[in-house]
């Protein structure tokens, strides 16, 4: 069992699902039924509209299938003879006419179930051990909204039950931790009809929050050695035909708009103009490196139904960063900006990282020997961080090699954020250069770095790594002071007036509430520190201070309660 892969498994348990749908809805045509990184899906054209309860029979019938142990037999035929099997199923045609002559065309039946498929699949149908359907949606076939919508038929799958409890206890825990739904609980973030969707929109204590990630981003920068940027949102067609983004990128683009009788587009990218900064004048060797970053806001055309929160918009920034230098210094280069990206993303409280590398493709821009150079610096990068690495051989974009970084988060799920980009293609397109220690022109190493990957997209993996319970450091309102009773509100806006002097994040509960509702809102609200004031507080000069990590911690004075939550604030405690 420990030799079949779960995506082989998964592989499975979507025939599985076809063969079931089939048998209960014969009239069903089928499009296609892959396995994904948390189970599987199909996608079927039928009458009937699926709802929640068809889902419990589909899967009773999927766990008969599984208890016959069916056979997975593999059968191959001319495209002809693929045709006629296929004669009926509109989709499935289209898929054969995908296949490129000369490719082996091969179906696998399970009982009365034939499907046009690569494979591979287990053994039998009994080895897919423990399965989970979970939701229906709409799907256009192929992704293209002028395209029939379909029905798309979620589950997943694993090799044991046990396996699988654990899964949908995740999915729960997921669930309560959604940060749709928290950023509306929070009042964080929102999206508005009237402006469009994939458009974010900050609400106050989300962008207090944006504001302390920001200035934390950028005072590391500067200590890190690197320099700021600032760049339009909108460049000339010409630009965007240099980069190779209207020819290689022009789908994921908005339409061009007319100025002084150009076109102009929203930017897709940072990089060109960070190019165009780098070719303002002559560089030497001796200027080099040069890392400069951004927070570039940037405009990409996503399909509507693609579009998940904050995790997949339409306007989003980028932290960016270009670091440009010699052959000769990229390897110190590289194992800087991987320091530099572990130590960020551990301040906001991911410690469990992993690396991905990605190499040489077959087809590839630039010289072999800056590849290898590339991908030796990489990998000598990882192996100095210690950290876990998986190897895509083949795998890299045609311009270049990189690594990514996954955090895994508070309930084991893994996020990607850190990209670390080698570019062999736009400085020879900018015909970028310098002049070498020899006195000729030469072509400098560019790689493109992101940290955090998009603001908005890390703010929403944050929302769901704490559950809405920022660190202090992050949290919109750091301490909120209680008053037991009209009486102290005069004073209880006093001592919030000299802790804000302090810097602190503080407000006052001035509802007509007792004590308990005043708590349970502050608690509802995430609040690290609730500060009651009673009259006995009032006459001591002190606040009852409990916080979230420890509870109740007695009386405190206002500079010893400003110095404990400055040591939360300095250390960046996460709790």
């Amino acid at each position: 069992m420990s030799e079949i892969s779960l995506e082989t498994i998964r592989h499975s348990a979507a025939h599985i699902m076809a063969a079931a749908v089939q048998k209960i809805y014969p009239d069903a045509k089928f499009d296609i039924g892959p396995a994904t990184e948390g189970g599987f899906y199909y996608d079927f054209d039928m009458e009937h509209r699926l709802v929640a309860e068809d889902l419990k029979e589909i899967e009773k019938a999927m766990k008969k299938i599984i208890g016959r142990k069916l056979p997975f037999e593999r059968f191959e035929c001319s495209r002809a003879e693929a045709q006629e099997m296929l004669k009926d199923q509109k989709y499935k045609l289209e898929r054969l006419a995908d296949i490129p002559e000369g490719e082996a065309i091969s179906f696998y039946r399970l009982g009365d179930f034939v499907d046009l498929c690569r494979g591979p699949h287990v053994e039998h149908s009994g080895v897919v051990g423990a399965i989970k359907l979970t939701n229906v949606a709409g799907s256009y076939f192929r992704g293209d909204e002028n395209n029939p919508m379909l029905q798309r038929i979620y589950g997943t799958a694993f090799a044991t039950e046990q396996e699988l409890k654990d899964h949908l206890r995740q999915m729960e825990e997921a669930a309560k931790r959604d940060h749709r739904k928290l950023g509306t609980e929070l009042d964080l973030f929102g999206f508005s009809d009237c402006v469009g969707p994939g458009l974010l929109l900050w609400h106050p204590k989300g962008a207090l929050i944006r504001h302390l990630m920001e200035t934390f981003w950028k005072d590391e920068h500067y200590k890190n050695g690197y320099e700021l940027l600032y760049t339009p949102h909108i460049g000339q067609s010409n630009l965007w035909e240099t980069s190779g983004h209207l020819n290689f990128y022009r789908e994921g683009m908005y339409a061009a708009m007319q100025i002084d009788e150009k076109d102009y587009y929203v930017k897709p990218m940072n990089c060109p103009f960070h190019i165009e900064v780098y070719r303002s004048r002559l560089r030497s060797y001796r200027e080099l490196p040069l890392r400069w970053a951004e927070l570039g806001t940037v405009y990409r055309y996503e399909k509507s139904g693609s579009l998940h929160g904050l995790m997949r918009v339409r306007g989003f920034t980028q932290d960016d960063s270009h670091i440009i230098c010699t052959p000769e210094s990229i390897e110190e280069e590289i194992a800087e900006v991987l320091r530099f990206s572990l130590a960020i993303n551990r301040a906001f409280g991911f410690t469990d990282i992993k690396a991905y590398l990605s190499t040489r493709p077959e087809k590839a821009v630039g010289e072999p020997e800056r590849w290898e150079k590339a991908i030796v610096s990489l990998r000598k990068a990882v192996e100095k961080c210690g950290l876990d690495c998986d190897v895509d051989e083949g795998g890299g974009a045609f311009y270049g090699p990189k690594i990514d970084l996954k955090l895994r988060d508070a309930i084991g799920r893994e996020w990607q954020t850190t990209t670390i980009q080698f570019d062999f293609n736009l400085p020879e397109r900018f015909d970028m250069t310098y002049i070498g220690e020899d006195g000729k022109k030469h072509r400098p190493f560019m790689v493109h770095r992101a940290l955090l990957g998009s603001l908005e997209r890390f703010f929403g993996i944050l929302v769901e790594h704490y559950a809405g319970a920022f660190p202090m450091w992050l949290a919109p309102e750091q301490a909120r002071i209680l008053p037991v009773s009209d009486k102290q509100i005069a004073l209880a806006k006093e001592y919030c007036k000299t802790l804000r002097s302090q810097g602190f994040r503080v407000g006052v509960d001035e509802q007509a509430a007792g004590l308990g509702a005043k708590i349970r809102a502050a608690r509802q609200d995430r609040v690290p520190y609730l500060l009651v004031l009673g009259e006995k507080e009032a006459e001591n000069g002190t606040l009852a201070v409990r916080n979230r990590r420890d509870g109740e911690l007695g009386e405190m004075d206002l500079t010893k309660l400003a110095e404990k939550m400055k040591e939360a604030v300095d250390n960046r405690e996460i709790w």
